[in-house]
């Protein structure tokens, strides 16, 4: 383009306006120059042309002013508005607690040394206790059961002729309720004697723990009802009333009994069968196919 035809020096900036064509019907370029005062230098364009232009420019620069001071204000009040929030919302500095007794002075009395200061020649420790005696040792299985196998020397029953103590015993669903009596060490169990009752010895010899236990086997009667369960489950039964009697004559030797598990009530009894299985835990063969 031909700077110096249309007016203008090699320095000047030429301007291409925005909101119209480079050039007009006659092909002539447009271009102007914004000089230091708003003076505007055309070239090739009529008067008319550039009062509008100048007009729309001065429209356009104002709004884009209004809009940067507008969206400056806002953004400046949301900031004070933001940094106020975040003052109110700011928690305050967390203290650490104060720890109780912090303030009281660490006082530590050495072993044997007087807490009052009266010297420590004078001084003995009322609570100090000095064991010089050798550890007991604890007894050994086979010393437990011939403790438990002992007698207990301490039972005094009172064997008056009227004297009667009466107590009832269980196991699984046998029921035993048992009368002791002064006499001579006889059983009677449902009207029979006991080895009728219960042919096996070792039944035998369970049910005779109780009353040899406390020395008194040969000193007093056993009379039984026994309904309920089998022979192993009424033998458990009569044991636990023999044991209760003997609680209810002597209520001294219910330490001993229970160390012996006389007072102790079997609770095991047969699991109740389950659906599906063939027994309580028992199970169907398993076939794959």
């Amino acid at each position: 383009m031909d700077v110096a035809g249309v007016g203008l020096n090699a320095t000047d900036t030429l301007i291409q306006l925005p909101h119209f064509p480079a050039f007009n019907t006659k092909m002539e370029f447009i271009s102007a120059e914004v000089l230091p005062g708003g003076i505007v230098r055309r070239s090739l364009l009529r008067r008319a042309w550039v009062r509008k232009v100048l007009l729309r420019l001065a429209a356009v620069a104002l709004v884009g002013t209004a809009i940067l001071v507008s969206t400056g204000s806002a953004a400046a009040q949301d900031g004070d508005a933001a940094a106020g929030d975040d003052e109110e919302d700011a928690p305050a500095p967390r203290e650490k607690p104060a720890v109780p007794g912090a303030h009281l002075e660490v006082d530590i009395v050495p072993e044997g040394a007087d807490p009052l200061g009266r010297g420590a020649s004078a001084y003995e420790d009322p609570y100090a206790v000095e064991d010089d005696s050798e550890p007991v040792e604890q007894p050994t299985g086979e010393e437990q059961e011939k403790d438990l196998a002992e007698p207990i020397s301490t039972a005094a029953i009172d064997l008056a002729s009227g004297a009667r103590y009466r107590a009832t015993g269980k196991r699984k669903t046998a029921i035993a309720r048992v009368t002791l009596r002064p006499g001579k060490g006889t059983y009677l169990v449902n009207g029979r004697t006991l080895e009728e009752h219960f042919p096996r010895h070792t039944l035998q010899r369970n049910i005779r723990q109780p009353l040899e236990t406390v020395g008194y086997q040969e000193r007093m009667d056993v009379v039984a009802r026994l309904h309920g369960g089998g022979i192993s489950a009424q033998a458990g039964a009569l044991r636990h009333g023999v044991s209760r009697a003997l609680l209810e004559a002597d209520p001294n030797l219910r330490g001993e009994l229970k160390r012996r598990g006389f007072l102790t009530r079997d609770s095991r009894a047969k699991e109740r069968k389950k659906a599906g299985l063939k027994k309580a835990r028992k199970r169907p063969q398993f076939s794959k196919r």
